[in-house]
Parts: C-alpha cells; sequence; structure tokens
C-alpha cells in the first residue's frame, strides 16, 4: 500500500513514520476552554536528535503565519512577485480534502472519491482521526489562501487550484484495493486537468505493481509533473518507497529548519530529487483550527507547490524541463550532487521561477517506459497483469499495503526514537562511561603521586 508524505499508511495509504503532530488552535470558540486555547501561549517544538522544548510565545493574530519559516527561507515570497501559482491545478491524491476550511476557501476547483467509501466531491476526510486529517494538512501547505493578509496558513501556491481525490488506507479500506486506487486516482487527475499530482503517500516497498505502470505513463505523456514524499524514518521508512522510486518521479525528502537532514522526519534513497522541509510544519485542520507537524508528507506540497508557480511563470515549459528547473537551481546542501540524502540539494522556489535554466529533451529523474522494457520483460503474463477493479489487497499476498506519510503525535517529539537512542545515545553514553573511568582513574594515579611525594 501507499504511505503518506510523512509517514507512511500501513495497512492503507498513510503514512504515519514521521509526521508529529500537535494541535495549535481549537476548532471552535464556544467554550471558556477552547477560548483559553486560543489565547493560550504556544510551545514550538525544535527537532534533533532528542527534542528541545523553547519558551512558549504569546498568542495573537497572526501566530500561524509567523510559523510559517520556509516561505521566506525557502524562496516563496520572492517568488510571488512573479506569480503566485494562478492557472495551474495540482492533484491532492490523500485522504480527503476539507473544502470548507477556510484556510482553503476558493482553493478546492474540483474532486473525486475512488475509494468507494468517500463523498463524490473527495472532500470527506477518510480514516482515522490522524489520516482523515493528512490530505486537508498537506493541502493547506500547498494552496492555502489564510484567513488574512497577516493570518492563516499561506500554501507555496496560494492561488493554484486544488483537486481532491479522496483515497481510503488502512481500517478505512473499502471495497476498491489500494494499489488500484492509486491507479484510478492518476487517471482522474490527468483527464480533470492536473498538471501537478502530489502524492504524500508510500507503499513501503521499492517496487511497485504493473497498474501503476501504466498509470504513472499516462500522466507523463500527458505532461504532468508527479511530485512524491520520501517518506520518515521515525515511520519505519528507512528507504524511500513506491511511487518515491518510479522513474520520472520528482522524490522530495525532508529537513529541518537548519536545512540539515531531518533524523526521523525523512528517508534516503537514489531516487530522491530535492529537499525541503519536513519538521516544525503547520497545517490547517479539518473542522477549524491548526496543527504543528513533521514529515516529508508537508515537505512534498511544498514542492509541488514550487512546480505550480514554475508552471504558472513558464507554460511554455514541458514537465522535463519544469522539474530540470526544481533540481538545478536547488541550493546545494555539502557532498555529492546528487546525494541519496538531499538529492540536488534544498529547494530555492525563487530561483526556480526566475533563474534561467537549458532546456533537457528527457526527464532529468529518469524514464519509466525504458525501466519498464528492462525490468518487466521477465515477468510472466501473470505477473505484469493489473489487478482486478475491486479487488481487496488486503486479501491478496500482496508485499506490502499504501499508507498515507503519518505525522508523529507532537508528544513524542519530546522523547528521542529508539533509533535516536541506539543511534547516537547509546554509543555516547558508552563513550562518556569510558572517558569518565579514564578521568578518574588519571586523578586517583595524581592523588597516590601527590602522597607519594608528601612522604619523601
Amino acid at each position: 500500500m501507499a504511505r503518506r508524505g510523512g509517514a507512511a499508511v500501513r495497512g492503507g495509504m498513510r503514512d504515519r513514520g514521521a509526521e508529529r503532530v500537535r494541535r495549535l488552535v481549537g476548532a471552535r470558540r464556544t467554550s471558556g476552554t477552547r477560548l483559553a486555547r486560543l489565547t493560550a501561549s504556544l510551545a514550538i517544538v525544535a527537532v534533533a536528535l532528542a527534542g528541545a522544548v523553547v519558551p512558549a510565545t504569546a498568542a495573537h493574530a497572526d501566530q500561524v503565519r509567523d510559523l510559517e519559516y520556509w516561505l521566506n527561507d525557502y524562496g516563496f515570497s520572492q517568488a510571488w512577485a512573479t506569480t503566485r501559482g494562478a492557472g495551474v491545478t495540482v492533484a491532492v491524491i490523500d485522504t480527503g480534502v476539507d473544502g470548507s476550511v477556510p484556510d482553503l476557501a476558493g482553493a478546492i476547483v474540483g474532486g473525486t472519491d475512488v475509494s468507494g467509501v468517500g463523498s463524490a466531491n473527495g472532500e470527506k476526510p477518510l480514516g482515522d482521526a490522524e489520516s482523515a486529517n493528512h490530505g486537508t494538512w498537506v493541502a493547506s501547505l500547498l494552496a492555502g489562501r489564510g484567513t488574512g493578509p497577516d493570518s492563516g496558513v499561506l500554501g507555496a501556491a496560494p492561488e493554484a487550484g486544488v483537486l481532491a481525490v479522496s483515497v481510503a488506507l488502512g481500517k478505512a479500506l473499502g471495497p476498491v484495493g489500494s494499489d488500484e486506487q492509486i491507479a484510478q486516482a492518476v487517471h482522474w487527475a490527468v483527464d480533470n486537468g492536473a498538471k501537478v499530482i502530489n502524492m504524500s503517500l508510500t507503499r513501503n516497498t521499492l517496487d511497485w505493481p504493473p497498474s501503476w505502470d501504466e498509470a504513472f505513463q499516462y500522466a507523463f505523456a500527458h505532461d504532468v509533473v508527479i511530485v512524491a514524499a520520501a517518506g520518515n524514518r521515525g515511520s519505519g521508512t528507512s528507504e524511500v518507497g513506491a511511487p518515491a522510486t518510479i522513474p520520472g518521479v520528482l522524490t522530495v525528502a525532508g529537513v529541518d529548519r537548519a536545512g540539515r537532514a531531518s533524523f526521523d522526519a525523512s528517508a534516503q534513497g537514489i531516487t530522491i530529487g530535492v529537499s525541503a522541509p519536513s519538521e516544525q510544519l503547520v497545517g490547517a485542520n479539518p473542522g477549524g483550527g491548526y496543527v504543528q507537524w513533521a514529515g516529508t508528507s508537508g515537505a512534498a506540497p511544498l514542492v509541488a507547490g514550487a512546480v505550480a508557480l514554475v508552471r504558472a511563470a513558464h507554460p511554455e515549459l514541458n514537465a522535463a524541463d519544469v522539474i530540470e528547473r526544481i533540481i538545478r537551481t536547488a541550493r546545494p546542501a555539502g557532498g555529492a550532487v546528487p546525494s541519496p540524502i538531499y538529492g540536488y540539494g534544498l529547494l530555492d522556489a525563487a530561483a526556480a521561477v526566475t533563474a534561467t535554466v537549458p532546456h533537457v529533451t528527457a526527464n532529468p529523474m529518469g524514464d519509466l517506459a525504458d525501466w519498464i522494457r528492462i525490468h518487466r520483460r521477465a515477468q510472466s503474463p501473470s505477473a505484469t497483469a493489473p489487478p482486478a477493479a475491486g479487488g481487496d489487497v488486503r486479501a491478496a499476498p500482496v508485499p506490502a499495503k499504501l499508507t498515507p506519510e503519518r505525522a508523529v503525535p507532537w508528544s513524542q517529539m519530546f522523547w528521542p526514537q529508539w533509533s535516536v537512542l541506539t543511534a547516537f545515545w547509546l554509543p555516547f553514553a558508552l563513550i562518556a562511561g569510558f572517558l569518565v573511568l579514564v578521568a578518574l582513574g588519571g586523578t586517583g594515579a595524581w592523588l597516590h603521586f601527590r602522597r607519594m611525594r608528601s612522604r619523601e
């Protein structure tokens, strides 16, 4: 199955591993308790090897906007002097997007459900509490309109249109298997005018079903840019999985606020194209209110928004040239380029929109048709046949299930993950213990020497 950009959606399409969530503002102001939450101070969590708490700041009208550090740090505010994405349609294939959220007013231009359990317009959030919120978080980061000049979530491409394509993953899985949902979702998005597709989900396997071959080739043949989240170590995805492994897809890794590879809210792999913020993100919640979260599920829509800006500013460019602009204008993050950690570097939306970048003749992220020719030719007809529509992958011997990239609960941000304990703190403790023993031994020897001298 597929997972969402922040974490994998196991048993569904939702990626839960690296998305960390904390509620920022209550959905309504109807009770004293919720009113208190609106006016209470907001603790900003900084994610490093082990979380650290930043002193709370007083709440004010534009607090949410103030938290969107990436708008200036990654060139979005500067790019808006040229375009804000008007005229470009982006499909968000996720767990449904609540179009009634004030921050998304006017952003949804169409939608559908491919799961069999959602609403016809794709705006019904599907899954458990966290999964159901995921699609709205993603859409608000991509194309949020804000709630005023200086308030609410402003997306990377705040004038782009969003197609809400709802999928059901995990326990929410309905009559259509998750692999088939993705194939149908991609087809529908292309047929309904999407020029960019955001997929903050992962199958959590390097491979993908043959039904995706045809669907993704269909998108590429229609000049669509597909952006996919790499996944998160914190949710068990140490190496990127499909669709982020599919040739031609622009795969997004995650970095912390300092531009360093995120330990929990990212994964690594040779298919990574570019990196973007995946920590201390904010998103609009279905029904109102905001959350702070982490995961490449959030990094992907920032890059998809940058792609929308490029497509709006340069409508003459094809998908390959658009992707080339994104990766060639990325700021180097150190080491070899491209690398399995950062790809070509850190996203620079302003440079992607305004820089002079030579034309390319092929998609720099690879050729899916060529991959199919090489890797599918040895498979038997039964192995290459797409799954029957309506088949429930839960009963089929598939290697993995789609999961939306999941957010890690905000409370976990105060504690190191087990991977951090074993990879950093355990070795640190051993080394520190050894140094303490050496220091004690040295001190004892020095005291003994002093006593001997005093007796002479």
